[in-house]
Order: structure tokens, then sequence, then C-alpha cells
């Protein structure tokens, strides 16, 4: 059956069930029934289309609106100096936000306004922070460009809340790993690229044979867009070794296929995980933070550890090495520091009296 292709018609798949929508930028998105070719479907999305017609001249865009202001920002070179990864990400945040503020002045927004939007999403606080992120950046932009006298976002403060971090992987979590999955399969040639590369998934998927270059891995990281080039480690050689490499990409789906996103990936990593009887809460995020511990407890310093995980700051390379075993660390502190004792040592046996 062909598929049909409607323009303005988003999918939605909750609970196992599959909504549309008729969504367009700006405005309120309308429910759709039944499904794309269905007559109830298609009444509702004509009826839908009409009335977008209908509202041309009303729905252009207000001068120095939200949604103006969206616009210009977005055509700015600030913005097209972005990643495309945060492009998108940015993209999907405007929009969601215009859906319900495209017609509102930018010049008259303050502070308490943009306060009050992101309160009312407290139930999802990672969103809200996110959503502040990019307003501070859309309305920095207002302030330079004469839209406004000052930038409402810049002192409103990250809405705070528990964090729930990527687990780290343990020595125990990797032998357990290891053991189930031998050398030679397409789990244990994840982990290893992970294990021996300290990058993203994002990275990780797209690696392959034509990225192997002057005895290592190039990298250029989508998320940061920092070029790497990371020396080969001989446990990962040996892995890579034990496959034949005939398309794009190290990582391929059962059909020889690359994956086609990140949470794909994704997927298909935690089912390997699990039936390893590793525990269900470790993910392929937690190998990067376990690439780095090791680093750590074998002596890197933050900088070395940087030059491999691609991090922009040595906070966040700390942040990641928090798990470092402190045994082996603090042993390693006294042996660099050696003795401080101002008496030389005796030699002969002990004098009676002395």
């Amino acid at each position: 059956m062909a598929r049909i292709h409607l323009k303005y018609v988003q999918t939605i798949l909750k609970d196992n069930e599959v909504y549309y929508y008729f969504r367009r930028g700006g405005r309120p998105r309308i429910r759709l029934p039944g499904h794309p070719g269905s007559k109830g479907f298609m009444d509702a999305y004509q009826k839908a289309l009409e009335a977008e017609h209908e509202q041309v001249g009303a729905s252009r865009t207000i001068p120095h609106s939200m949604k103006a202001l969206a616009i210009a920002w977005r055509a700015s070179s600030q913005f097209k100096g972005l990643t495309a990864t945060s492009q998108k990400t940015y993209n999907r945040l405007i929009e969601n936000f215009l859906e319900h503020h495209a017609h509102k002045a930018a010049a008259t927004a303050e502070p308490r306004h943009i306060l009050a939007i992101l309160e009312g999403m407290s139930d999802t606080p990672a969103q809200a922070n996110a959503l502040r992120n990019v307003l501070r950046q859309m309305f920095q932009y207002a302030f330079e460009h004469g839209w406004r006298q000052d930038n409402p976002v810049k002192d409103i403060k990250k809405l705070k809340y528990r964090k729930n971090p990527f687990p780290t992987w343990s020595e125990e979590d990797i032998r357990i790993f290891e053991d189930f999955w031998p050398i030679g399969s397409r789990a244990r040639l994840a982990l290893a690229l992970f294990l021996y590369t300290g990058q993203r998934r994002s990275d990780v998927i797209r690696m392959g044979p034509a990225r192997l270059k002057n005895g290592g891995i190039e990298v250029v990281q989508i998320k940061t867009g920092k070029y790497l080039l990371i020396p080969m480690h001989p446990d990962l050689a040996e892995v890579l070794s034990a496959h034949e490499h005939p398309g794009a990409a190290f990582l391929v789906t059962q059909a020889g296929q690359p994956f086609a996103s990140g949470n794909a990936f994704y997927n298909w990593f935690k089912e390997c995980a699990i039936k390893a009887g590793v525990q269900a809460k470790l993910g392929p995020h937690g190998l990067r933070k376990a690439a780095a511990r090791r680093l750590a407890e074998a002596g890197c310093t933050p900088l070395e550890i940087q030059a491999i995980t691609g991090h922009n700051t040595l906070s966040e390379v700390e942040r990641y090495t928090k798990d470092a075993n402190q045994k082996l660390l603090a042993e390693s502190a006294w042996k660099k520091l050696g003795s401080m004792s101002s008496e030389a040592p005796q030699k002969g046996p002990k004098k009676e009296g002395v």
C-alpha cells in the first residue's frame, strides 16, 4: 500500500496508538480522525486546509511579534552557525513556543512573563531549561538588533530539579557483557567502539572504514563540530579485525544497513545488554563515561582525557570521571608525593638508648 504524504500532517505515537494532527507553525494543532486516506480523515484535513487558505491575509506575520523575531533570529548568522543537530532541537522548541505565543509582541515581554511560561513546564524541567536557553539567545539577538532595550531572559535562573545522570558501567558490568558477547559479534564491536573511542552514540554509529586515518579514527563530533583523531587502541583493533566492513559504517543492523538513528541503535544495544545480564539501567552513554573513568584510573590528566573524549571544558571531564576508583587514585597520589620525612633513614642495627 502506497504511503500518503500530506502537508502539515504530524504523526504521534502514544501508548501504542497512532494519532494524526494538522499542524502549522504558530497555530494550535487540530486532531484528524481515522488514518490518512480514510473519508473522515480526508474531510477533516480538507476543512483544516481550507481554513488555512481563508486566513492567508490574517495569518501574515505580525511585525515585531514573537514569530517575526523567531524568523529573523533563525535567518541570522548566529543561528546558522549552530550545528545541524542544535538547529533541529532549537527549531522544535521554538515551534512549540510559537504555538501559543506567535502573535505576542516581542518588545513587551517581561521576565515575569517568561518565568510564568517556564514554570508552567515544571513537570518537564529539562525541557523548560532547554527552552530558557533558546529564548535567552533569541532575545539577546533582539537586544543587539534594536528590537528591545534589554534581554528579559538574561537573569532568569534554570529550574532546579533532581537529575538522574546516566550511570557509568563498572568493570564488572563490562566483564559480564564481554563474557556473553564474544569477539566477532556486533554487540561486542559496539562495546569496543564506545570504550576505546569515548564518543557519543551519534558519532559512534557513523564510524566506518573511511574514517580510519593515520593509525586512528577520525571523528567530527555531531554535537560540537569538533574534529578529533583518536589513536587506535590495540584492543579495538583486535575486535575490528574480526569483522568484514563492506559498507560505510562499522555498526550495522541485522540486515547489514547502518542504523537509521541514534535512538534505533540505543534500543538495539539495550536489548543486547539485557540479554547479557547487565543492569537494565545501563546504556550506551554510560560506556562513554566508563571510557573516561578508565583513563582517569590509568593516571591520565584531564587534558589527556579531553583529547580523547572531546569535551569542551575540563569541568565536564571532571564530572565524567568522578566515578574513577578512589583507592587507586589515592595510592597514586601518595606515590607521587613520596616521603616528606626530614630524617634520613637509619642504617644498621638500632642502638639501645637512642
